[in-house]
């Protein structure tokens, strides 16, 4: 202590660990879901459900990650997908301490050319999920005395992408959705947050782009690379720990500093 400043100073890396907590990692499969599932299993959870609607991508995630996960294979976009988690999820843990849903994906279609399937697709891939996940865990958290989640947005809810409105208006939406979840369930302990990744290197975006399109983001980036679907996972075990503690409602972009760049054509020579 000093004459002037006698608050305990805490162990802050203690602060970053999760020792003993249950999560709920949906869209674990791969990408960053699958590296999520790996940071919270390295910083102590106890146990990790890991949820994909591919068999498969289910049971391999999880068994990379560890003993103390388990793979969950269903749809979480319907309401009896997302009950089915909350109560299997809760037999086989005990408890809900943590959801991060990683769960989203963009069809590219101009406004003029999109179908109605389109626009409920999205809503449905981005949002819906969201709204069912945070009631079927959420009164589990309050029931149990907290939790926390984490949501994954994305800077096109923020500035308009084109060709996919549908995808940027239902990421916006869940941004609001985070702010009500976090106002609503703050007074019991539960803690809501989203992530907003920008152009991240993920399998599926691997897989589609090309060397140029690869230079043309990493040199649009002020960092000078792609985001890897690490830097997102380290940002969900950020806001799903007590380092945290303090932060609720609010979603963290993490894109390289693309969005902090002037947004006309200017050179810095």
């Amino acid at each position: 202590m000093t004459t002037a400043d006698n608050s305990p100073i805490p162990d802050y890396l203690a602060r970053l660990r999760v020792d003993g907590r249950n999560f709920v990692v949906a869209g674990a499969g791969m990408g960053m879901g699958r590296q999520t599932a790996h940071a919270l299993a390295q910083a102590g959870a106890a146990h990790i459900v890991c949820v994909d609607v591919d068999a498969d991508r289910a049971a391999e995630v999880a068994a990379e990650v560890g003993p103390q996960a388990i793979a969950w294979v269903g749809d979480v976009t319907t309401r009896e997908g997302a009950a089915r988690l909350a109560a299997e999820a809760e037999e086989a843990m005990g408890s809900i301490d943590g959801l991060v849903d990683i769960i989203g994906m963009a069809q590219w279609q101009s406004i003029l050319d999109m179908t109605d399937e389109t626009f409920d697709w999205e809503i449905d891939m981005c949002l819906r999920h969201a709204y069912l996940l945070s009631q079927e865990l959420g009164r589990r958290m309050v029931a149990t005395g907290g939790g926390t989640m984490v949501f994954i947005a994305s800077v096109s809810g923020f500035t308009a992408a084109p060709m996919h409105a549908a995808y940027g208006a239902a990421k916006a939406g869940l941004m609001a959705w985070v702010q009500s979840v976090a106002i609503e369930l703050g007074g019991h302990n539960v803690r809501a947050n989203a992530i907003a990744p920008g152009t991240i290197l993920s399998p599926r975006m691997d897989a589609v782009f090309t060397d140029e399109q690869r230079a043309s983001n990493a040199g649009n980036a002020p960092l000078g690379r792609m985001g890897e679907t690490s830097d997102i996972a380290s940002a969900a075990l950020f806001l799903s720990s007590d380092m945290s503690r303090y932060i609720t409602g609010r979603t963290v972009v993490v894109d390289g500093g693309v969005d902090a760049k002037f947004p006309y054509p200017v050179t810095l020579e």
